[in-house]
Order: structure tokens, then sequence, then C-alpha cells
């Protein structure tokens, strides 16, 4: 599974260059990277509380802002076990839209209950909390999704040590790829609409000022900053600013045309959206400045049938997700295909982050953010050092829920904004794995047109008449529910069964041209410096790894290093040369191939830009 990219192997480009570890990039210039990864971040948690919100049993809640500082708190450490211990790309982690729509379903069955059994019944207790506003069956629905959030946390712990995702993400074709990709992309046009319908113009200023900024003035090039370029002591004057900073400068800009219509008393947006944004925003004044959360402050979560059901959906939707995110980001960055320690190692420590959500009470766990991901491509820019500052300023952020607050503030159609010129990067990237296959191929034109058609068509179904699932147990109803209301898991799910069953040639699956490149680099002895550059993307810390080789060969460590997966590699490799080189492009490949007969890895290529450490 991985980005591949058609040229000659050693070639190298320019054009994601801005922040490596050969040009360190100056701390002003690190800590504007992390501000634009920040309100990205931020933009995505609004929404996801906005939407969320809502569909409880009870109005909103003067602790709105602490939900969303604890949340804050939970993603910023995620964020730095991810870029120090996981899959060591520049992603930022967030309560993705496959923990939204399991809680959303949760919920909403829970408030129906609530309302079925008013009658004479209390439902749920009061919040322990001394200082906690949330009273009734509220509070049993948030401890009953937090619940759900633990659970998917430990589920994804699962999946990372036994190394399963790992073993899917190799077995993971352009055919996969892409739609899964396009899909991750298209299944946020809804929210994007909705937001943007709050004042089109705002969203429509924000789209035109990032597509000038990242494609029309890409090259041009401000007196920014400074960077050491090599010991020499040669410098690059200066970066593009205008590209690099492409998401920011229009998000703070169109920001602060809001705010002076606002100030002005000049109305601009729609007044039923903005009623319900401003009545969350003054939910926040009597927030306090500072408060370390911690877990149990509202409560254990409550680990029910249905909690337990959805939390399975939530870490089986979040994990596809995530792997999709890392081959995205991995793709976007030009590095080398994602190796399967690295995958594992990414969802575990989302594992951890999603336990650590669940335990201070969140309704939402983290998992690697499209939205940051994508505008690493915009921006062309991808520093893990800006993503660990952006991290840490999470953290903070999350023992101030005050200051948490104020995120709150941030108009609703900039949301809507942020959603089109990141997501449409995904269904573009998405769509550009078609070169490697043969799209003209009758069986690769079912694949994907049916894995997509369904992802779209089956969750509509559902949305609008979700009693048409009914089994006769609730937490089964749950599950299948969070599933197929989740598109991400429609179309990998089927794409991924089609592809490995449907019988197909290697040239239609578009592994016979990327094995063609594997065989020229291997007679060009790369691999073992693409292995070296592999090292320094994915790589953990050197004093880490001096520790590995005693830990690494047992289980459940065996699936999070490299060492042992890398010899069983070249083995899986030297078994492959003599069996498939003479393989006719027209032969059939069987069904189900095994890791060293049938399955081709995509071409290893030298990475344009390397994350800087």
């Amino acid at each position: 599974m991985n980005g591949g990219h058609r040229r000659t192997p050693g070639a190298r480009s320019s054009a994601l260059a801005s922040c490596s570890p050969q040009k360190m990039c100056s701390w002003m210039l690190s800590c504007c990277l992390a501000l634009q990864h920040l309100a990205v971040q931020a933009s995505l948690l609004c929404i996801f509380y906005l939407l969320l919100l809502p569909t409880l049993p009870e109005e909103p809640p003067q602790a709105t802002s602490e939900l969303l500082a604890r949340s804050l708190f939970a993603c910023g450490i995620s964020t730095v076990l991810q870029t120090t211990l996981g899959s060591r790309l520049p992603l930022v982690q967030i309560p993705s839209f496959e923990y939204l729509v399991p809680a959303m379903v949760l919920s909403s069955r829970l408030s129906l209950s609530a309302s079925m059994d008013r009658n004479g019944t209390t439902v749920a207790s009061a919040c322990p909390a001394p200082h906690c506003a949330v009273a009734g069956s509220r509070a049993a629905t948030l401890r009953e999704v937090s619940g759900a959030v633990l659970v998917s946390g430990l589920v994804q712990l699962v999946l990372g040590v036994s190394g399963v995702c790992g073993w899917a993400a190799r077995r993971c074709g352009p055919m996969v790829l892409a739609p899964s990709l396009s899909i991750i992309g298209l299944s946020a046009y809804k929210e994007a609409a909705f937001f943007c319908s709050t004042n089109w113009g705002v969203a429509l200023l924000l789209m035109f000022l990032t597509v000038t900024f990242s494609q029309h003035l890409g090259s041009c090039r401000l007196p920014f900053c400074a960077r050491p370029q090599a010991q020499g002591g040669s410098t690059d004057p200066s970066v593009p600013t205008l590209r690099t900073l492409s998401v920011l400068l229009p998000f703070a800009g169109v920001c602060i045309v809001c705010a002076i219509l606002s100030h002005l008393h000049i109305p601009w947006e729609s007044l039923d959206l903005a009623v319900s944004q401003l009545s969350w925003a003054n939910s926040t004044f009597h927030a306090p400045w500072l408060r370390i959360p911690y877990a149990g402050e509202w409560g254990w979560p409550l680990l029910t049938p249905r909690a337990l059901t959805v939390g399975i959906a939530m870490a089986i939707g979040c994990s596809m997700n995530s792997v999709g995110c890392y081959v995205l980001c991995g793709r976007l960055l030009r590095a080398p295909r994602l190796p399967p320690h690295a995958c594992n190692r990414g969802l575990c420590m989302e594992g951890l982050g999603s336990l650590l959500a669940g335990l201070l009470g969140t309704p939402g766990g983290t998992a690697a953010s499209i939205a940051n991901a994508c505008a690493i491509g915009l921006t062309q820019t991808g520093s893990r050092f800006s993503v660990q500052i952006s991290a840490l300023a999470c953290v903070v952020l999350g023992m101030s829920p005050r200051l948490a607050g104020l995120l709150t503030r941030i108009p609703l159609a900039v949301h809507g904004g942020v959603l089109c010129v990141t997501y449409a990067v995904a269904v573009g990237t998405g769509i550009s794995y078609f070169q490697y296959a043969d799209i003209d191929s009758g069986r690769n034109i079912f694949i994907v047109g049916f894995a997509m058609f369904m992802a779209l068509l089956v969750p509509r179904w559902l949305s609008t008449a979700p009693a048409h699932l009914a089994t006769g147990w609730v937490p089964l109803d749950l599950i299948f529910l969070s599933l197929l209301m989740v598109p991400v898991f429609l179309t990998g799910f089927l794409s991924f069964f089609l592809e490995n069953t449907v019988s197909g040639t290697l040239e239609e699956r578009g592994l016979l041209s990327e094995w063609a490149l594997w065989k020229a680099r291997t007679s060009d002895c790369r691999p073992h410096g693409e292995r070296g550059e592999a090292s320094q993307v994915y790589g953990l810390p050197a004093r880490l790894r001096k520790l590995l080789p005693s830990t690494c060969k047992t289980f459940p460590c065996c699936f999070l290093c490299p060492g042992s997966e890398e010899d069983e590699e070249e083995e899986e490799e030297g078994s492959r040369a003599p069996e498939q080189g003479t393989a006719a492009p027209g032969e059939a490949t069987q069904l189900l191939p095994k890791p060293g007969s049938g399955e081709l890895h995509l071409a290893r290529r030298p990475s344009e830009m390397e994350v800087s450490a």
C-alpha cells in the first residue's frame, strides 16, 4: 500500500522540499505551520460537536467548552504519540466522522428510549461532578458514548498489536485505494454544504483565496524566513510563503472580515444556524481559565452491550479511515511505501489516544485527520516538528476551557470552506490511483462503480428509514447501523473483497507495471538505499531503536518493529522474482493470493520530501 509515482529511479523534485531534514525551517515558519494545522484541526473539532450535540437528549450545557477542551487535550497527546512512536508521519489526530456517525446512532437510540420511558421512570442519574451542569439522561448518554470510545481504543490496540492492520494494508492495490480515498473525500460533501449554506459568500471567499495562494501564486516567494541549506553556510533566502500558508492566511483573513462585519452589526449569517452557534459560544463565558482534565471526573464510562457493539463499529471504521489517511499522507509527501510495522504502530497509538479520550469522558476518540493530511498536499509542506508544536498547543488549550471556548467563535461558513478545500484533495488523490490500473477493463469498472455506488446508496437509505434494519436485538441493530452508515467502511470492504476474489490479470489490477519498476530498481541495487529513506520517514527514534533487537522477536512486539518484517520481506521478494518474472501479461492471477505469490508491492521510489524529525 503506497503512493506511487511514475518517474525514473533516482529522480528528485523540489516541489515538496520546503521543510525537510536537510532544510530545517526557522522557528517562525514552524510556528506558522503549527498554527495552520491547529486551525484546520479546530475547525474539524467544532464540526464534530456541532453535529453531535443536537442529537443528545437535552440542550447543550454550560460544560460544552470543557468537552471541547478535553478533546483537544486527548488529541494533542495522541498526536505526540503518533509522530513519535506511531507511523511517524506528520499527522494530526482528531475525532473523525467515523466516530461521529456511530456516536450519533447510539445517542439517538438512547434519546428515543429515554423519551419513551419518561412517563414515570427516570432513566439516567445526575452528573457526579459538583461543577457539571449536565443532568438527567444526557449525562448517562455521554458516559455510554464514552464507553463505546473506550472499547474502540481497545479494539484498535488489538488490531495493531496482532498485525491485522499491516496485513490488510499490504493487500490493498490501486483498485482498493482509488475508490476508498475518493469516497473518503466525497463522504464530507453533505457537511460541507450544510456549513457553507450559512453564508456562501464567506465560504467562496475562503475557497477563492486558498486556490489562488496554493495554485496561481504557488511560486511567489517572499522574504519570510531564511533556512540553513548546507554545511558550507549557504542559505535559501526565502520560501514560497503564499503556497506554504495557503490555508492559514485565508482562514485568518476571512475570520477577520467576519469579525468586522459582526462589529458593524451587518447581518451576514443565516439566522437559524447563527442562533444555534451563538448559544453554543455563549456557554463558554463562564468556563474556568484553568482545569486539568483527569479520568473519571465526569463519571466512569458505561460499558453496556450497546456501547460494546458501537465501539467495535467505531474501531473498524476508524481503522480503515486511518490506513487510508496514512497512504494519502505518504503519497502527498512522495514518501516510500507504507511499511506494515509503521501501520500497526500508528493504529496502536490511535488506540491509546482513544482510550485516553474515553476515560476523560469525551464522545469521540482520536484518528488521523484527513483534512490536515490534505492541507499538506495544498501547502506542499510536511513538517513533523510543526505538527508536534501544534500538538503541544492542543494540550495547553485542553487545560484551559475558556481558551478552548474561543474556537466556538469561528464562523460556520469557514468550517464549510475548510471542508471543501481539504477533502477535495482526498478525492483527487484517490482518482490519481486509477492511472496504475486498466480502468477500461470490465472487471475494474464494475468493482469501482459498485463499491462507490453502494457506499453512497446504503447510508442514504438507512438515514431515511433506520427502522427497516431491525433484528430484534438492539446491540446488533446498532453495530449494523454504525457500520452501514459509514461510506468508508462500505467502499473499503466491497473493493477489498471484490479485488481479491474476482479473477483478473496483473495488468488489470495495476500490479504488473509496478513489478517492472521494482525489477528495474533491484537491477540497479537500490533497495537498501530506499530502505534508508523509508527509515527516515517511518523509523522509530534512534535511542528507542537501540532497544529493539532484544524486544522485537517475540509477540506482541514482532508486528510493531521493522527488523523481523524486513527479513521476511526480503525472503518474499526473492521468492517472487523467479516465480513472477516470467509471467505473461495476460496470465490470470490466483484468487486470494498469498503474500508471496500474487500480491505485488507498489514500486519503491525515492521520496521527494522527508518529514523533519
